[in-house]
């Protein structure tokens, strides 16, 4: 066989028996008088590209992707064409529209990537005069008899009968209404690797089943972590959020009860994503919630406590930003360590914005580690605002972040809200912004001072 190709266009031609076997490729064949592709299909930009048969790409990008379209046959009556290989033979319309002042249709088979071309020429044309002349297309399907007896029963006439070739297998041949000859081929091989495909593929379908119905229980065990209750409060209005940007996060957030009258606001942002830093999370929450009662007495080796568990239970490159606050419902103080983590805002009444500043670094890093706390009167009107990396990191389509600056601006905005009301404003901000796929978890704490008037929870 001699296939001269023509890179532009896609084009092969033929002066011999071509077979087309389906390996995931389609192939464009014309007659053995055609010129190479005479603007009969001219280069394309956009033709329907959405609508092709999708091929997977080799994961090695070095050498230029390359694979054949699609085959192209000359018909006298497009309509009448298309009536053929789509109501009888059970082809799919892949693409029927007008190109370049003439008509594009493409049909193809059920299975696999292969495509035909359905070309019309024009009566004394030299492609009308190749109808019927062209190479054979050679289909390949598991089971020749069944497709025979199908496309029997609706009414298309073969050549020949399916028959075992001298070289096994079996095979029919039938013709289009134009005359163009079309093969069927079933290989006892072809079976026994589709057997091989579909067990596997069930295989993976039931994997892939399993492991979305274990993330999804994950998913829900992690939300149960969060705080399912609210201590009751005379002065202070607070709520807490977290948004995962996958089923499961590292971000954490939560509400301590240290004894009357005195909440533990805890915010933190574990190294990593998904599952493993969902595992981190677990871990954090385990170590804060087993050894917060000693939180109000002895802060310091509190934290000092909860960092040398989370050292000692995790992997070396894990660790965790962390903002602890003790708030004093009767004096309405907060004293507070920053580990490491984002500095907090606390909006004054007044106008006035405090930037809560490290005051410490990292837990998990190292197991030998302190931190010092420091202090904040809360007056009427004032609120604190406690929030994670993927509320200021996300970023639009021109890759600018939302920052710091946009989320107190939002804050000042929203201010006369409640806290729960001033939260959803903050995140219908941020993924006003950033409409693409959250790319981080979202998690953010608001609290209010609200002076003496005890807070009623529903």
């Amino acid at each position: 066989m001699k296939l001269d190709v023509g890179t532009r266009t896609g084009v092969i031609r033929s002066t011999s028996f071509a077979w087309i076997v389906d390996l995931g490729s389609t192939l464009c064949v014309w007659g053995p008088n055609h010129p190479a592709a005479r603007n009969i299909i001219p280069p394309m930009s956009n033709p329907a590209s959405a609508q092709w048969p999708r091929t997977i790409p080799r994961l090695n990008s070095e050498v230029p992707y390359l694979r054949i379209l699609f085959v192209t046959i000359y018909v006298r009556d497009v309509d009448r064409s298309i009536r053929f290989y789509v109501d009888q033979l059970g082809f799919n319309l892949l693409f029927d529209s007008a190109v370049a002042g003439g008509r594009f249709v493409v049909v193809g088979p059920p299975d696999g990537s292969a495509m035909v071309c359905l070309a019309p020429a024009q009566p004394g044309s030299e492609e009308y005069s190749s109808i019927g002349r062209t190479a054979p297309l050679v289909f390949l399907t598991e089971n020749v008899v069944e497709r025979y007896e199908e496309w029997h029963a609706r009414g298309v006439h073969f050549q020949q009968p399916p028959h075992k070739p001298a070289w096994g297998g079996l095979f029919a041949s039938l013709e289009d209404l134009d005359g163009n000859s079309l093969k069927l081929v079933e290989s006892d091989d072809l079976s026994r690797e589709l057997d091989a495909e579909r067990k596997s593929l069930a295989e993976k379908v039931e994997h892939e089943r399993r492991a979305a119905q274990e993330l999804e229980f994950a998913k829900q065990v992690q939300a149960r972590l969060f705080p399912q209750s609210l201590p009751q409060l005379k002065s202070l209005d607070y709520a807490g959020v977290c948004l995962p940007a996958r089923a499961v996060g590292g971000d954490y957030y939560d509400f301590l009860s240290l004894g009357p009258q005195r909440l533990g606001l805890v915010l933190g942002d574990i190294s990593g994503k998904g599952m493993p830093a969902a595992l981190l999370m677990a871990n954090l929450q385990a170590n804060l919630r087993s050894q917060y009662a000693t939180a109000w007495d002895e802060p310091k080796q509190f934290l000092q406590s909860v960092n040398r568990l989370f050292y000692q239970n995790t992997i070396d490159s894990a660790y965790a930003t962390l903002f602890f606050a003790e708030y004093d419902d009767h004096v309405h103080r907060l004293r507070y360590a920053n580990c490491g983590h984002y500095s907090a805002l606390l909006l004054r009444a007044n106008g006035q914005l405090e930037r809560l500043d490290s005051t410490g670094t990292v837990l998990g890093l190292f197991n030998e580690w302190k931190c010092e706390f420091d202090e904040r009167q809360l007056q009427l009107g004032d609120t604190l605002v406690l929030y994670t990396d993927g509320v200021t990191e996300s970023f639009d389509i021109h890759g600018c972040e939302f920052g710091e600056d946009r989320l107190v601006d939002t804050l000042r905005r929203n201010l006369a809200f409640p806290s729960q009301r001033l939260l959803a404003s903050v995140v219908e901000e941020v993924r006003a912004f950033s409409i693409e796929e959250q790319h981080d978890d979202i998690t953010l704490i608001t609290a209010k001072c609200t002076g003496a008037q005890e807070v009623i929870r529903p």
